[in-house]
């Protein structure tokens, strides 16, 4: 029985014909027609660490940031009485804190179209609160 659980030598490509006991060392991301990744893969392999921002948020250490996206998330959930929000939701919630797509993207998304604005454009999303009747953006009354 080995005891290294990681063998040195290569593993070798995943073949989809059959029943394949993934103790074998068979790696279905090497198969013909795997696709390449996007760059949002979260597989590290050896030799790579997690980087200092991901290794603070994993043992609750959060940055300013994090903080202020996670109180913002449990305000919206509280004042909608909502358990787990759409995406939709969490994008609503990013454009009021000020976030808007300012760069090009740093990740590789095939039939994705990129775009940018401006830093200071509006967030565009419903500016009017159809309960209170105060204008979101702003905090104002309508």
């Amino acid at each position: 029985m080995p005891t290294d659980p990681r063998p040195s030598e290569p593993r070798e490509p995943f073949e989809p014909d059959g029943v394949v006991d993934r103790r074998s060392g068979l790696d279905r991301r090497c198969a013909p027609g795997a696709r390449p990744g996007a760059g949002l893969e979260r597989r590290r392999g050896p030799g790579r660490r997690l980087s200092d921002f991901a290794k603070a948020a994993e043992e609750g250490e959060h940055t300013r940031e994090q903080f202020l996206f996670v109180s913002a998330i449990d305000a919206f959930k509280r004042v909608n009485n909502k358990t787990f929000p759409s995406w939709t939701d969490v994008l609503e919630v990013v454009r009021l804190l000020g976030y808007r797509k300012t760069a090009p993207m740093e990740i590789d998304l095939p039939g994705a179209e990129d775009w940018t604005e401006r830093a200071d454009a509006p967030s565009g999303v419903r500016t009017i609160s159809s309960d209170a009747g105060e204008d979101r953006e702003s905090g104002r009354a309508a």
